[in-house]
C-alpha cells in the first residue's frame, strides 16, 4: 500500500513538471503571436525586450527612418555647437526638410502595415504649425525661423516626445524565400517540442502496453490532445492540452468547467436526437401498420418476417406464471390481515342496516357475539379464496384450461376483427394517433425542457450520490490510459 501511494505521488509530480513546462511553452507562444502588435508597447516600457527579441522575428531597423533620426540627433549636436543662426544648422535644417518630404511620398511604414503611423505623425506636425499641407508643416517647422520665433528648446521638445517615437516605431521586416515574414520562433520552440514529443512517445508505448489490441495509431490517438505541443502551426491550440494538464496535475479544478461544457453540449443535441429517435420509432410503428403487418399479428398467420426465439421460451407466459406464483404464495400472505380487516368491516356494516339486528344489539352480550362473528366470516372466506387461488396455480388440468381459454379468447376476437373488417378502422385510427403524438408533443419540444431535464438529472446524480473527494486526475476529454 505505501509502496502504490508513493508511486502515485512521484506519477502527480512528474505530471506536475510536465504540466508546467507545457504552461511556459504556452506562454512563449502568446507572447510570440502578441509580439508584432504589441512592439510599440515593448519599445516604450520596455526596450530591453525589443533588443533581444527583434532578431528572432527577422526585425531591424528601418534605413529610412533610422537615417531620419539620425540626421536630427546630427542637427541637435550640430546647434549645440555652433548655434542655431549657423550655415552648417541651416545646412542640416533643409536636408531634414527635404527627408520629410521623401518620407511622406514614400511611406517607409506601409512594408509592416503601420501607415496609420505616419498619419499620426502628418497630423500631429499639422496641428502643431496649422497648416493643411503636411509637407509645408515639416518645411516651416526645420526652418531657422520658425525655430528662433518660437524657441529652439521648446520645439526639439516637442518633436522628440511627440513625432520621435512614432518614427522609431517603424521598422523593417525580413522576408524569407517562402515569402513570408522570417519567424526563427521555433529555435525557442524546438525544447519544448522534443520533450513533449518523447513523453508522448512513451505514454503511447504505455497505453499499447496496457492495450495490446490497440494499434500504434489508435494509442497514439489516445492522447490526441497532446498532437497540439508537437506541431508546428496552430500553436494556440495548445491551450487545450495546457488546461487538460493543469487539471490532471491538481493545479487548477477544471469540474465546474467540464459540467458546463457537457451540459452545453447535451443541451445542443438532446432536443434534435430526441425528435429523430421518437419520430423514427413512430414512423416504424406506422410504417409497419401500413404493411399490414396488425392483420397477420392478430389472426396469427405468416409475419412479415418470422420471429427468432432464442430460448425455446414463451416469455410472456414465463412472466405472467412468475407474476401470479409470487402474488399468491408472497404478497397475499403478506396483506391477509388487511384483507380480513376490510371484510369485517364490511359484514359489521351491513349487520347494522339490518333493522331486527339494530333492536338486538340491546340485549347483552349480542354486540360481542356480533364482533366474533363477523371476525370469523372474514377469515373463513379469505382462507376459502386463498386456498382457490392456491389450488388453481397448483392443478395442472386448471392451468391447462385457463391458457385453453385465453388461447380461444385470443383466436376469437382475431376472427371476429378478421370478420367484421374492424381492422382497417382499427389501423386509420393508429396511424392518425400516431402522427398527431408527432405534432402534438414532439414537434413541441423545446430547448427549455431540455434544460430543465439536464438540470433534474443533474440534482438526482448530486442527491443519490456518495459524497467523496473529486477526482483530480480527470481531463476535459474522460481519457483514461489504463
Amino acid at each position: 500500500m505505501k509502496s502504490i501511494k508513493s508511486s502515485k505521488q512521484r506519477n502527480l509530480w512528474f505530471e506536475r513538471f510536465m504540466a508546467i513546462a507545457a504552461t511556459v511553452n504556452l506562454g512563449l507562444v502568446l507572447f510570440n503571436l502578441s509580439y508584432v502588435p504589441w512592439r510599440d508597447f515593448y519599445l516604450r516600457k520596455l526596450p530591453q525586450i525589443i533588443e533581444i527579441y527583434d532578431p528572432i522575428k527577422g526585425i531591424e531597423s528601418h534605413r529610412d527612418t533610422k537615417n531620419y533620426l539620425e540626421t536630427v540627433d546630427a542637427l541637435e549636436k550640430q546647434v549645440s555647437q555652433t548655434g542655431l543662426q549657423s550655415p552648417q544648422v541651416n545646412s542640416r535644417l533643409i536636408q531634414i526638410s527635404r527627408l520629410s518630404s521623401e518620407m511622406i511620398d514614400s511611406n517607409p511604414f506601409a512594408g509592416v502595415n503601420k501607415s496609420g503611423t505616419l498619419e499620426k505623425i502628418k497630423k500631429r506636425m499639422r496641428d502643431r504649425i496649422g497648416n493643411e499641407s503636411a509637407k509645408q508643416s515639416f518645411a516651416t517647422f526645420w526652418s531657422q525661423p520658425y525655430l528662433s520665433q518660437n524657441g529652439w528648446l521648446q520645439e526639439i521638445n516637442f518633436f522628440n516626445e511627440s513625432i520621435r517615437p512614432l518614427i522609431a516605431s517603424n521598422y523593417y521586416r525580413q522576408i524569407g524565400e517562402s515569402g513570408d515574414f522570417v519567424d526563427n520562433f521555433w529555435i525557442i520552440d524546438l525544447p519544448f517540442v522534443i520533450l513533449f514529443g518523447v513523453e508522448l512517445l512513451g505514454r503511447t508505448y504505455s497505453i499499447r502496453r496496457q492495450h495490446p489490441g490497440l494499434s500504434w495509431f489508435e494509442a497514439l490517438l489516445w492522447r490526441w490532445y497532446d498532437l497540439f505541443l508537437v506541431v508546428p502551426f496552430w500553436r494556440w491550440l495548445r491551450i487545450l492540452p495546457v488546461l487538460v494538464r493543469l487539471d490532471r496535475a491538481q493545479l487548477l479544478d477544471l469540474h465546474p468547467v467540464r459540467r458546463q461544457i457537457h451540459q452545453g453540449i447535451v443541451a445542443n443535441f438532446a432536443e434534435e436526437l430526441t425528435e429523430v429517435v421518437v419520430v423514427r420509432v413512430i414512423n416504424q410503428v406506422q410504417a409497419s401498420i401500413e404493411r399490414g403487418e396488425l392483420t397477420r399479428w392478430l389472426s396469427q398467420k405468416e409475419n412479415l418476417r418470422p420471429y427468432i426465439d432464442i430460448n425455446n421460451v414463451n416469455e410472456v407466459e414465463a412472466i405472467a406464471g412468475l407474476l401470479v406464483k409470487t402474488i399468491v404464495y408472497q404478497v397475499l400472505p403478506e396483506i391477509q390481515p388487511a384483507i380480513v380487516a376490510i371484510l369485517r368491516h364490511n359484514i359489521e356494516t351491513v349487520f347494522h342496516q339490518v333493522p331486527v339486528y339494530r333492536n338486538l344489539q340491546n340485549l347483552p352480550g349480542v354486540g360481542q357475539a356480533q364482533s366474533q362473528l363477523s371476525e370469523q366470516m372474514a377469515t373463513q372466506i379469505t382462507t376459502n379464496l386463498y386456498k382457490t387461488l392456491v389450488s388453481a396455480v397448483e392443478d395442472p388440468v386448471g392451468a391447462k384450461l385457463t391458457s385453453q381459454l385465453v388461447q380461444s379468447f385470443s383466436d376469437a376476437l382475431g376472427a371476429e376483427i378478421k370478420e367484421k373488417h374492424v381492422l382497417s378502422e382499427i389501423q386509420s385510427l393508429l396511424f392518425d394517433f400516431l402522427e398527431e403524438i408527432k405534432i402534438n408533443y414532439v414537434q413541441r419540444l423545446s430547448q427549455e425542457d431540455i434544460d430543465q431535464i439536464i438540470e433534474q438529472t443533474r440534482q438526482l446524480r448530486t442527491q443519490v450520490s456518495v459524497p467523496a473527494v473529486v477526482d483530480k486526475g480527470s481531463t476535459l476529454p474522460e481519457i483514461r490510459e489504463g
